[in-house]
């Protein structure tokens, strides 16, 4: 029986799809201004989890991420670049799309664009107005009518009172409640503009994923989602990491340090729902981690079968709101196995919970011989032809010439095993 944590009723339940072993999922996507950071890595990698888990549980996956391509943000970038918005959001569209490849994420079942779903904003804020949650001010902006849903802040557990006494209102806005946000802005000379029944203007942020995902009940008067899952933040010295702060690594910039399927081995290290701490020592440690795991299936053998019980605890944790600590947990216990028996049966089981995870599925020579770009490290060919050469010197008995060479790749980082009168290498 699988389980998730609601974000809404802050408990565990039982999960029951709304069709039979079907499963409509809507994840919050990238506003592309900007290369994708870690934080965004977190998103990625941990929802592909999900819907890699469900999809080996026997469900059918409809996911669905959007991609917020106009917003102020993005309006201010390409002003700043004195390039075109689309030019903007193209480039960094297919950077999120390479960043996601590169961490293992499978691409979304459909990619909503807000620029392409214009239309359909539109028709939320004519039901809104029409069903009296919201307005249309003085300076041309629509707004929703915050006092109209008696439930606002639930989800959040945010008392409105608390929150309005905090509060913002800009010089500019013409909301009759501090807590209104818009759902529609007027048009503004040079910005980009589309026609609408209540003016011409462009959609704001809020209104983009409810109707891109159909969520918002006071302009349906239905309720739409069942389950409400949140990531938890990523962390760089108690901050959240966020471009706002200033204080994020964006997923390339750390790519050039450690190989992709090291990240996401991180992220998934730490449950979903709690802080992930960024540090060069726990991406080290995953690092190390997978060093582990490569090694450990590079000569296993492959003629074995999923051992039945550990299968069955790894579906039992990742069932109990998708507990990849513990999974991962369970996959170096049989690591630690295959290292002292040899096991085939271990080997398999280690690679069908990898199938599933999408850990361990590189070829374990390349992984292991893989080096940063940001290095000034020895070649694969140096190091070829230093193996060739002490190769030559133990052929000749010279051992005091073949140990100085093994001596000197270890100090580069390059660890050699002999085996089977072969000499395979890695970086150590």
């Amino acid at each position: 029986m699988l389980v998730i944590y609601d974000s809404h009723a802050r408990a565990k339940r039982e999960f029951v799809p709304i069709k039979p072993k079907t499963v409509g999922m809507y994840v919050c996507g990238m506003t592309v201004y900007d290369r994708c950071h870690i934080g965004h890595a977190r998103v990625m990698v941990v929802f592909d989890m999900v819907v890699r888990y469900l999809r080996a549980s026997g469900y059918e996956v409809h996911y669905v991420r959007n991609i917020t391509d106009i917003d102020d943000k993005i309006i201010a970038r390409a002003a700043e670049n004195k390039e075109s918005i689309r030019n903007l959001t193209e480039r960094y569209i297919e950077a999120m799309h390479d960043d996601a490849a590169a961490l293992g994420c499978l691409p979304p079942s459909a990619e909503p664009r807000a620029t392409e779903s214009v239309g359909d904003m539109v028709a939320m804020i004519e039901s809104l107005i029409e069903r009296g949650h919201a307005y249309r001010a003085a300076n041309g902006d629509v707004y929703f009518d915050v006092s109209t849903f008696d439930r606002y802040g639930e989800l959040s557990n945010r008392n409105p009172d608390d929150l309005r006494a905090g509060a913002r209102v800009e010089i500019d806005e013409a909301k009759t409640d501090p807590l209104d946000f818009v759902l529609w802005k007027a048009e503004k000379p040079g910005d980009p503009s589309w026609d609408a029944p209540f003016g011409p203007g462009r959609p704001g942020w809020h209104i983009e994923c409810s109707a891109m995902s159909t969520q918002s009940e006071c302009a349906t008067g239905h309720h739409y989602v069942n389950y409400w899952m949140h990531n938890g933040f990523v962390r760089i010295n108690e901050e959240k990491m966020s471009k706002s702060l200033g204080n994020f690594f964006t997923v390339a910039e750390v790519m050039r340090q450690y190989h992709p399927e090291v990240i996401r081995l991180f992220v998934l290290s730490s449950h979903y729902r709690s802080p992930l701490n960024y540090s060069d020592q726990n991406l080290d440690a995953a690092r190390a981690s997978l060093t582990r795991w490569y090694t450990a299936i590079k000569d296993a053998p492959q003629n074995g079968t999923p051992i039945p019980a550990v299968m069955a605890r790894f579906h039992a944790v990742m069932d109990d709101d998708f507990n990849t600590p513990e999974a991962l947990a369970i996959v170096f216990e049989q690591i630690s196995e295959l290292n002292r028996s040899k096991d085939a049966n271990c080997a398999a089981t280690i690679q069908a919970i990898g199938e599933i995870l999408n850990l361990g599925q590189h070829d374990p020579q390349s992984f292991l011989q893989w080096a940063p770009a940001s290095q000034n490290q020895l070649s694969d060919e140096a190091i070829e032809q230093k193996i060739a050469e002490r190769a030559k010197a133990r052929a000749n008995k010279d051992f005091a010439a073949s140990d100085r060479i093994r001596d000197e790749l270890l100090a580069a980082g390059i660890v050699l095993e002999d085996k089977a009168g072969q000499t395979t290498w890695r970086r150590g």
